[in-house]
């Protein structure tokens, strides 16, 4: 066989097997957008209302501005503040975790959503984390006498990729 025409067959199949990855760009991405409506949604928010302050938009729904020093749920929040500086390298270490395993894994459609959603959100607080010492959170949820811990757009896409991860996994464990 002509080395020539070998290579050109094997540089198409390449060409072919690239073509049909996704890369990482994507993800990234989304990743980036998450980001970009968090921090401008807490920038609006903080030139809008003063701490504290709530805005009511439906019986079960307001716009409050509050500050969270600890994780999710105001995990920790009551420590001395050594948490901040614990949840900014946990931060840090999934941030680059996530992009290892987005890269690795970059052509699992459903896997990498699920991750780029909580890279955004991940990167999002990461950001209050590091400029403030507390993540701004305003969306307030409320009905029935139960009232959810007020959170941030950050929040809805790691929660959203968390769900998303774990429908990945029940399909993969189906599969096998």
């Amino acid at each position: 066989m002509n080395p020539a025409v070998f290579i050109d067959i094997d540089m198409a199949t390449r060409n072919l097997y690239y073509k049909n990855k996704t890369g990482i760009l994507p993800w990234l991405g989304l990743a980036i957008l998450i980001v970009l409506f968090d921090q401008l949604s807490k920038i609006w928010i903080t030139h809008t209302l003063s701490y504290g302050q709530a805005i009511k938009l439906t019986s079960f729904f307001n716009l409050l501005l509050v500050y969270n020093e600890g994780a999710a749920f105001s995990f920790l929040a009551s420590q001395a503040g050594w948490q901040r500086y614990f949840f900014t390298v946990i931060s840090v270490v999934a941030v680059i975790f996530i992009v290892y395993l987005l890269k690795r894994h970059s052509h699992q459609k459903l896997f990498c959503l699920s991750l780029a959603l909580i890279l955004g959100g991940a990167i999002g607080n990461l950001i209050d984390r590091s400029l403030y010492g507390h993540v701004i959170d305003f969306l307030d949820v409320h009905a029935f006498g139960w009232h959810w811990p007020t959170f941030n757009i950050a929040d809805c896409g790691i929660t959203i990729g968390a769900v998303l991860f774990i429908i990945d996994e029940l399909k993969r464990v189906r599969k096998n």
